[in-house]
């Protein structure tokens, strides 16, 4: 048996709901592609930048990989595959998990807080020439909280 809906059972979007949802993907596309290209140009991905940057606000520069996997969305396997390729630039290292024995912790290396510390001015100016400076203040408020209730993190 199909777990497709019918088609009369869709909720189609209607012209107003499907120019938000488009302008909305058309947003996200255009900030994503404009900081991760200016991050390319310093030698970091988005990703390694997110990495560098959760680890550096965690107790010890230290977190674990499932941990690290479930803030960016990924599966252990593909951060997995990700450690490994900043493992070989020296930016991170791993660990073993006392408390997981298939487990590890990564580990912001002193070279790879370096390497944050260098690229985190020109990526604050990214994300502001893409994102922020674009809206007003009221405009990112309302943002913030439109984020937070699909998220589902909105404070009730």
């Amino acid at each position: 048996m199909s777990k497709k809906p019918s088609l009369a059972a869709v909720r189609w979007l209607n012209p107003d709901e499907e120019r938000a949802w488009r302008a909305f993907r058309r947003m996200m596309i255009a900030v994503q592609f404009g900081t991760a290209r200016d991050l390319a140009t310093l030698g970091l991905s988005d990703p390694d930048y997110e990495v560098l940057s959760t680890l550096s606000e965690r107790p010890g520069h230290t977190s674990t990989l499932r941990e690290q996997a479930a803030k960016m969305g990924w599966s252990r396997s593909r951060l997995s595959r990700h450690a490994t390729r900043m493992e070989a630039r020296g930016l991170v290292r791993r660990a073993p998990d006392p408390a997981d024995g298939r487990g590890c912790y990564l580990v912001l290396t002193e070279h790879g807080l370096d390497t944050l510390k260098d690229a985190a001015p020109a990526h604050v100016a990214s994300v502001r020439r893409h994102f922020v400076d674009r809206l007003t203040p009221e405009e990112l408020t309302t943002l913030e909280h439109i984020a937070r209730k699909v998220a589902g993190t909105a404070e009730t």
